[in-house]
């Protein structure tokens, strides 16, 4: 029984290395055991090395971009908010006292340019037009007894001819016709003044030329009406009419904005003021959009800082076709500074972050890439600085580098610097 027990004990031992081996051979990297096909990656012998077949960079658009020497400008940003398009904002009145007779819009209605917006009972254009009515009347009253004077002394020179009258009688009659003469042009006049005030309510010539003392008082106060129309197309912000109301000139009843372009109102810090002028392209961005750029150009700096804050006003003016931009809302202002010096950079979207460090992957062969930890400098627009881990003329992995970054992590790549 002691001579077998040496024996059991070797084969026990053989048993658990074979079943070991067994287990290690059949667990498959990590990589493979993801994608599990041939297109999956796999590690490298190297360190901070990672293989993907062009086949399988072919199906996950793997796309590349080349480390080179770029122009480098420091962005300036500026917080904000949007606002209306201060020259195209209407703020609507009545042009007289009057009531409101109908409303046709609501808070937050788009209306087209002309668009009937309220109709209200205009009392000084009702007296205006009585007014007018009674400068007709006086002229024609005028223009009557020009034709009587006229007669008079056309039959005054006949009997002055005949020697029937004295001469003193068709003198007199003569002066009664260049009264008479006077008098109309001065209720024309009249009549003229009172009819210029009707325009400005808004009358236009068919309408006044319909008034007749001899019509209706139902139809003087029909065309006693005034409406109110859209100055040019946009939306109502800002709303205050019903009808009843008694309203005046002093009354604002609401606002149209023309939305089609915005303003972007954003303070500058003091620092930054000498490398911003009119004319400059600058980028804005909103919560609402993210990733979204609205482009816009700079059409106003400040020439007043304010005291507390030691910014300048910024206006930025930005075409807002869709409506997205709202107003009030929250904006970002980035502004392009002009390139003051040149480095090697590549496009942030290859720059990554794996286990706290900031990385890209570098392309070493046709399936091979490398992982390199970088150390940035300045970012300009989409390009980034490199100011150690890559070199000009090496090509980095931009769309597609977050599956690199995943299988970095699964293997536990060590950290490659290139000197």
């Amino acid at each position: 029984m002691k001579s077998r027990t040496p024996v059991l004990i070797a084969v026990l031992i053989a048993a658990v290395g074979i079943a070991y081996y067994a287990g290690r051979k059949s667990v498959q990297p990590p990589a493979a055991r993801e994608a599990g096909d041939a297109h999956s990656t796999e590690h490298a012998e190297h360190a901070g090395e990672l293989t993907l077949t062009p086949e399988a960079q072919r199906r996950f658009d793997v796309q590349f971009a080349t480390a080179e020497v770029r122009p480098l400008g420091q962005a300036i940003q500026a917080t904000g908010s949007v606002q209306a398009n201060g020259s195209r904002v209407a703020h609507i009145r009545a042009i007289a006292r009057g009531r409101i007779d109908s409303v046709y819009v609501r808070l937050g209605d788009r209306v087209r340019a002309g668009q009937r917006l309220l109709v209200y009972d205009n009392a000084e254009l009702g007296e205006a037009i009585g007014q007018y009515l009674s400068a007709l009347a006086d002229l024609q009253k005028a223009t009557a007894e020009t034709e009587v004077s006229k007669r008079a002394l056309e039959r005054a020179q006949s009997l002055v001819d005949l020697g029937a009258i004295a001469r003193a009688e068709y003198q007199r009659r003569e002066a009664e016709h260049k009264y008479a003469l006077a008098t109309v042009e001065s209720r024309r006049a009249e009549a003229a003044k009172i009819e210029e005030k009707l325009h400005r309510f808004g009358m236009t010539d068919a309408e006044i030329g319909k008034l007749d003392p001899r019509a209706g008082l139902e139809y003087h106060r029909e065309q006693s009406h005034s409406t109110l129309t859209a100055p040019f197309s946009g939306v109502i912000t800002q709303f205050s009419a019903a009808p009843g109301e008694t309203i005046g000139p002093e009354t604002e009843l609401m606002t149209i904005a023309d939305l089609s372009t915005v303003w972007v109102l954003a303070d500058l810090y003091e620092k930054d003021i000498h490398a911003v002028r009119e004319g400059q392209r600058a980028e804005v961005f909103v919560p609402s959009y993210p990733g979204r750029v609205f482009a816009g150009v700079i059409s106003y700096v400040s020439d007043v800082l304010d005291a507390n804050t030691r910014t300048a006003k910024v206006r930025v003016e930005v075409p807002n076709p869709e409506d997205l931009l709202k107003l009030e809302m929250f904006a970002t202002v980035r502004i392009p500074a002009p390139a003051s010096r040149s480095a090697v950079a590549i496009p942030a979207a290859a720059v990554q972050n794996v286990d706290g460090a900031t990385v890209a992957f570098v392309k070493t062969a046709a399936d091979r890439f490398e992982k390199r930890t970088l150390k940035l400098g300045q970012r300009s627009g989409d390009w980034v600085e490199i100011i150690d881990g890559i070199k000009a003329g090496e090509v980095v992995v931009t769309e597609g580098s977050f599956l690199l970054k995943s299988e970095a992590r699964k293997g536990d790549l060590g950290h490659h610097h290139e000197e």
